[in-house]
């Protein structure tokens, strides 16, 4: 008959070890996430600042079409008055 496999025998200091480096492995994943959410957050105020400047050149913007068709119209009107006041 074959002996029983005994197993693998792990120490508590080897438990311990293992335990403290996931414990930093979990504080540097942890400073890795704060630091990206630190830039999200600046990526979103960009955004935000963008759209806000976006926003108001589209608002000066409008006027302009609606100049440009009241002074074809005032063109006509005049060529039209001119020519019938001969």
């Amino acid at each position: 008959m074959a002996t029983p496999d005994p197993g693998v025998f792990i120490s508590n200091a080897q438990m311990y070890q293992e335990v403290r480096d996931l414990a930093q492995a979990v504080n540097r994943i942890e400073s890795k996430l704060d630091n990206i959410l630190d830039d999200a957050k600046d990526i979103r105020s960009d955004v935000q600042d963008h759209e806000l400047r976006i926003r108001t050149l589209e608002r000066a913007r409008w006027p302009l079409p609606t100049i440009g068709a009241l002074a074809g119209i005032a063109g006509a009107a005049t060529g039209v008055i001119a020519l019938l006041g001969r």
